[in-house]
């Protein structure tokens, strides 16, 4: 008897459960008119394959993804970009900041602009040097860049100069395009040498990147290039939801023309207005604490004119106004003795 009054009870409670759960689920299911429409797109995260137009082409020169083997280097490339997030949401970020120096360059030597991608990988668009000595966006040889144009010195380094090392990769890209005629091969060529590239043309008798057996790292250099692009292009197609408040600022500076010495570089950033730090991160190109300037040499230094604070000459703004008030109330305060 008590056995059945036990089970009698267990039913009823797992009616009531099952009850609870239906409304509730009801509930739910019409209250999800509350969220947001972007709700289901910017917070569920969903791991997909994805879908290539057979048009997609660099610089113009369609990428043959009808090959089996070219379009599983393509997929592999667009797999470990676009899942890899926090590095290309940092590659939107600073593309902002300074794709709009890279493209006007790009553009005055007739290079087509896919090529500031190339920038994207081979450094992030940061100031970084590879364990072979290459420095910069455009990661230069110091021979290559002094070949150039570029100097490089105990105390300057052009490679870090943005816009003189854009110069410096356009003369060889020209350069390159004389050579081979065909802009893949080009973006090939930076990343093993233009004579490295027509040695493996010549020895397999092929006249296309796409025909080429290379080292792993140049068979997968334009693939990464293009896959750069095609998320920068559709970056909803693959997940990224980019909004412009969310990315970097251009620097907005003013040129400072240089054509004597300045012994002291802290000094003269503080007389500008900003500081040592923020004159280093600016003109990166500088490498030491003074400039010396011979001959008729002469350098234009980037002072930013918004967007950077210096907390430290804030400060003694501060103190001297509050100086300049607390000396007010005592000349008051003498005046009505």
């Amino acid at each position: 008897m008590k056995l059945k009054k036990i089970g009698i009870a267990l039913l009823s409670c797992a009616i009531l459960i099952g009850v609870i759960d239906f409304f509730s689920f009801s509930s739910r299911e019409e209250n999800n008119n509350v969220f947001p429409p972007q709700f289901e797109e910017t917070v569920s995260y969903r791991i997909k394959l994805f879908e290539y137009d057979h048009d997609i082409n660099f610089c113009g020169e369609k990428v043959p993804l009808h090959s089996q083997d070219i379009y599983e280097r393509f997929d592999y490339e667009i797999l470990k970009n676009a899942y890899w997030h926090s590095e290309m949401l940092l590659y939107f970020k600073r593309a902002r900041k300074y794709f709009p120096i890279i493209e006007p360059i790009l553009k005055a030597n007739k290079i087509p602009e896919d090529f500031k991608y190339l920038a994207i990988i081979e450094s992030g668009l940061s100031n970084v040097t590879s364990p072979a000595g290459a420095k910069g966006f455009w990661q230069i040889m110091e021979a290559t860049a002094i070949e150039n144009g570029l100097e490089v010195s105990s105390q300057v380094d052009e490679r870090y100069h943005l816009e003189k090392a854009t110069q410096a990769a356009c003369d060889y890209l020209n350069e390159s395009y004389r050579r081979f005629n065909s802009w893949t091969l080009v973006a090939a060529s930076y990343n093993m040498g233009m004579n490295g590239l027509e040695r493996r043309l010549k020895q397999q008798e092929v006249s296309s990147y796409y025909d080429l057996l290379l080292n792993s790292e140049t068979a997968r250099y334009v693939f990464r290039i293009l896959a750069v692009k095609d998320i920068f292009e559709t970056p909803k197609k693959y997940g990224f939801n980019i909004f412009e408040s969310g990315l970097y600022e251009p620097v907005k500076i003013r040129q400072v023309k240089v054509d004597s010495s300045i012994d002291d570089l802290a000094q003269f950033a503080k007389n500008e207005g900003i500081n040592y730090k923020i004159l280093k991160i600016v003109n990166p190109w500088l490498k030491n604490k003074e400039l010396k300037v011979s001959g008729e040499k002469e350098y234009y230094i980037d002072i930013p004119e918004e967007n950077f604070f210096t907390f430290s000459t804030d400060s003694v703004q501060q103190d001297s106004i509050a100086s300049s008030a607390k000396k007010e109330v005592l000349e008051q305060d003498s005046i009505h003795e």
